[in-house]
């Protein structure tokens, strides 16, 4: 299966339809009369809806297990003509599109198996994906474009030449995949002024500053220190979703001291310096972070 080991939980709908079209209007009768000798078409195909969207990966090999947490079968006649409708939601990390078009699956065929002692010519069409809502591509479009930013590794061994910098490689790889212009990379020590200057600097002129390392507890790291008395606004939601989404991948993520707030209308962020806490506070965040520059300036 698709590792959604990265992914973030929301809210995902999807609905789809499915067409059964019966061939005289006495099976209509029949299913409208509830006098199908197998018994009351639309519940017992519901019914089978309903257990067939809960197991569906253990029907379709890639998809991953995921707790359904709401199902709605609706039915309308046209004419001949039967349509399934089914909505599924869930809050997770994958969608649940394949769920719902397995549901309507399985209802269609559930009716044709107890239409077919009165009526040999149902045909089953038109299984399809009406809609789906939830995860990245439903924020597509939504964030301003042409944003820029400046990535400042704070690390006195990176500075010296003693380690090279990979987990600063990881925020500017991040910032390409989400189409966010890197204007700056530079490496620092570890020193205060030093900090405050540059988060100062490069405010001016990025939507986005972002300083990498030194959010930990040695005498060393002093970012946080750096930053917090220069910024203007904190924004604690963002500080708290990076700890929570590292806290379920890593038990030590509640040590770090990350933080975020806003310096001339541009928005300042301290992330871990080790390269697993730069990919994980990175896959927390974005591109959702970015709805915050539709309100700043």
């Amino acid at each position: 299966m698709v590792d959604i080991t990265h992914k973030i939980k929301s809210l995902r709908v999807a609905v789809a339809e499915a067409l059964v079209k019966v061939s005289k209007q006495e099976t209509i009768d029949a299913i409208k009369n509830n006098t199908v000798p197998k018994g009351n078409v639309f519940e017992m195909a519901k019914t089978a809806g309903l257990f067939a969207v809960k197991n569906t990966h253990t029907t379709i090999p890639d998809c991953h297990p995921l707790p359904i947490e709401y199902t709605a079968v609706d039915y309308e006649i046209d004419g001949l003509t039967v349509k399934i409708t089914i909505t599924v939601k869930t809050v997770y990390k994958t969608g649940v599109e394949v769920e719902a078009m397995h549901g309507a699956s399985v209802i269609a065929l559930t009716m044709y198996d107890m239409l077919k002692p009165i009526d040999k010519q149902i045909e089953i069409g038109n299984i399809r994906l009406v809609e789906k809502k939830g995860g990245k591509s439903s924020y597509k479009g939504r964030y301003r474009d042409n944003l820029k930013a400046a990535v400042i590794v704070c690390s006195d061994a990176i500075a010296k030449g003693k380690k090279s910098d990979t987990a600063g490689q990881v925020i500017l790889e991040k910032l390409k995949e989400n189409n966010v212009e890197v204007s700056t990379y530079e490496i620092i020590s570890d020193d205060i002024e030093s900090i405050r200057n540059k988060a100062t600097e490069f405010s001016q002129n990025n939507e986005l500053v972002i300083f990498c390392g030194g959010t930990g507890l040695t005498s060393r790291d002093i970012t946080p220190e750096a930053l917090e008395p220069i910024l203007e606004r904190r924004v604690p939601g963002i500080e708290e979703a990076i700890r929570s989404y590292g806290q379920e991948r890593m038990p030590y993520a509640m040590i770090s001291r990350s933080i975020a707030g806003t310096i001339n209308g541009s928005l300042v962020l301290a992330l871990p310096g080790s390269t697993n806490g730069a990919i994980e506070s990175m896959d927390a965040i974005f591109p959702y972070v970015l709805h915050i520059f539709k309100v700043l300036r």
